[in-house]
């Protein structure tokens, strides 16, 4: 596989216009409201289209995200399962690429696995078509506000100036 800004850019558009990973993100906000007995913000295709856009702005990641999704799109493996190890390790890391740094990339990685169990693939498509529409949904879905505890400061950061 080869990587050029060319291909970044049409895979920008590729995910950008995966409207079905709007509502799986949304499908499992709804999930994890229900799970952890809060509310969480349902995410629009514009929300969705310009966070997209914003991943793809960050060169240094949008080279990553364009390549796993790639990989992820075309990964197929006989009999599928020897393969589910590897669009799952994809998937993750896709997730947690997308959903920035620390704790955001680690909640992206674990909803990948939430995400996953509430997609399957077409017959007619790769095995990893599935795992790649989880990670886009677990990653921006992570990334994206909606979440209450996101809304304001964290109560554990310490004022430098306090010393």
């Amino acid at each position: 596989m080869r990587i050029t800004p060319a291909v970044v850019a049409a895979e920008r558009d590729r995910v950008r216009e995966r409207e079905r990973v709007v509502t799986l993100l949304n499908d499992t906000r709804a999930a994890l409201e229900t799970q952890f007995d809060t509310e969480v913000d349902r995410v629009t295709v514009d929300r969705y289209r310009a966070a997209v856009d914003e991943v793809f702005a960050d060169g240094d990641r949008a080279v990553n995200v364009a390549a796993l999704a790639r990989l992820l799109r075309d990964l197929d493996v006989s009999d599928d399962y020897p393969g589910f190890v590897v669009d799952e390790l994809l998937g993750r890391e896709l997730a947690g690429t997308i959903a920035g740094e620390q704790p955001l990339r680690m909640l992206g990685e674990a909803t990948f696995h939430y995400a996953d169990v509430r997609i399957h693939g077409e017959p007619d498509e790769a095995a990893g078509v599935d795992d790649l529409d989880a990670a886009l949904a677990a990653g921006f879905q992570t990334r994206l506000p909606g979440w209450e505890w996101r809304e304001s400061p964290s109560p554990f950061g310490v004022d430098p100036d306090a010393v």
